[in-house]
């Protein structure tokens, strides 16, 4: 039986909670953001809970032994997850529409099926809009179990009763308490249907998948605090244009955080990418000025991208300063920088860089390389083909150094990369067959080794 419940109002952009509804949120200044929440009102799950008493234990006392993982049947995947699945976790994947989550798990679900039992439960397709989109992927669904269920307590009832491995609800948003208020979708619906299914998933052992939406900004949408009660949040992204979809981890408590999976979607679902440098450095054949490439660090590996620049005149008003897969903001600096070292004006020109392959750069190392090609389009002179560029720009002007420099180097030189110009620390130990490193220590050192190639 549920208790009192008691009324809070909760703000949609950063999860914070105010006894009464207001129209400005008091910790992050949006407005008309809060809307009302019944608390304690949502029922624990049936399996593992009713009966429990209370108990704590020394922590020294506790067998810790290795999780439990369960493969996807996707390397990129896994890579991302932190080596597969981990049992009773409860992993969120969110994206715009169109952006192929359920076709993804659709395909992980008919793969581990044919090892563990496996539930799929939709909440916005029919059981036979799903058969259809299972043969027309060619999936060997034949162990496979699903279910069209939007109230949550009956999803737990068919939990308990299939004691599947792993469960994926598409989507969280169109699942319900009967026990709360709200239509589905809402915020107290949406938080308190996600603590629901994190109870029974710690519970069972059953590794819980919630597929979300996001918002016209981006953002996964609902309460802000969604994410922190989950253990792994993924988003997959789909530049526009692009047959190539990037899962990015956002949270991960079992592996490392910001690693990207690539995948390509095709008439027969979504196929991994085992080598995203190969797509991403898909230049044309003739050298052309504002073009360099770069290597970052994405989770545990190195990735080639290669960056963009055009410097051009301004056509009246003030100078534009565009980022795309970059920090607008960061760029700004750098320009700044650039003019008060190196004594190159750009206050007349307007400049335009993005990351090719809509790959988007969170990290420093790329602020060099970023700099390098905005020089090229500026003085329409084009940087040779087989250089690679990286590092940290400071705003003293130094060329800081970047982690894994060394593994970025030979990285780079699998690719046919002949000449690196990088941080003056991150010169490798032992020489690279076939590549010539240039060690800089400042921005001006890394013009002079420009002019000199």
């Amino acid at each position: 039986m549920a208790g009192k419940s008691q009324t809070a109002y909760v703000c949609a952009s950063c999860g914070a909670h105010h006894t009464q509804w207001q129209g400005r949120c008091g910790a992050c200044g949006e407005w008309n953001s809060l809307s009302q929440l019944r608390l304690g009102s949502a029922p624990s799950p049936k399996v593992g809970f009713e009966g429990v008493p209370a108990a704590a234990r020394k922590l020294s006392e506790v067998q810790a032994e290795s999780a439990n993982r369960l493969a996807t049947g996707f390397g990129e995947l896994d890579r991302v997850l932190g080596g597969g699945l981990v049992a009773g976790s409860v992993v969120l994947i969110g994206g715009d529409p169109g952006a192929g989550k359920s076709t993804l798990l659709l395909q992980v679900c008919a793969a581990v099926s044919a090892e563990v039992p496996v539930l799929y439960v939709t909440g916005e397709e029919s059981l036979e809009q799903l058969a259809l989109r299972s043969k027309r992927l060619r999936l060997p669904a034949g162990n496979l179990e699903a279910a069209a269920e939007t109230r949550a307590e009956v999803v737990a009832d068919l939990i308990d009763q299939r004691k599947p491995r792993l469960v994926v609800l598409d989507s969280v948003q169109v699942l319900q308490l009967e026990s709360v208020e709200g239509t589905p979708g809402s915020l107290s619906q949406v938080r308190e249907t996600a603590a629901y299914f994190t109870r029974l998933a710690k519970s069972s052992g059953a590794v819980v998948v919630l597929v979300g939406h996001v918002t016209k900004e981006g953002h996964l949408a609902g309460p802000k605090v969604l994410e922190h009660m989950i253990d792994c949040f993924l988003m997959l992204d789909n530049p526009a244009g692009s047959r190539y979809r990037t899962l990015r981890g956002v949270k991960n408590r079992f592996g490392a955080v910001n690693e990207l999976g690539v995948f390509a979607m095709t008439e027969r679902g979504m196929r991994e990418v085992a080598n995203p440098s190969a797509i991403f450095l898909q230049r044309g054949k003739v050298e052309s000025p504002g073009s360099v490439a770069t290597v970052i660090w994405e989770g545990t590996r190195p990735i080639l991208v290669e960056i963009q620049a055009l410097v051009n005149e301004v056509q009246g008003g003030y100078a534009r300063r565009v980022a795309v897969g970059l920090d607008q903001q960061r760029l700004a600096m750098h320009l700044a920088v650039l003019h008060r070292h190196c004594g190159v004006q750009l206050a007349d020109q307007d400049v335009f860089a993005n990351v090719v392959g809509g790959v988007r750069i969170a990290e420093t190392g790329g602020d060099l390389a970023l700099l390098l090609a905005v020089l090229s389009s500026l003085r329409d002179r084009p940087l040779p083909r087989q250089l690679i560029v990286f590092g940290e720009l400071g705003l003293t002007g130094e060329v800081r150094p970047v982690p894994n420099g060394q593994e970025r180097l030979r990285e780079a030189s699998k690719h046919g990369f002949k000449i690196a110009i990088a941080p003056h620390d991150n010169r490798p130990r032992e020489t690279i067959a076939g590549m010539a490193v240039h060690g800089v220590k400042n921005l001006s050192a890394a013009l002079e080794a420009v002019a000199s190639l």
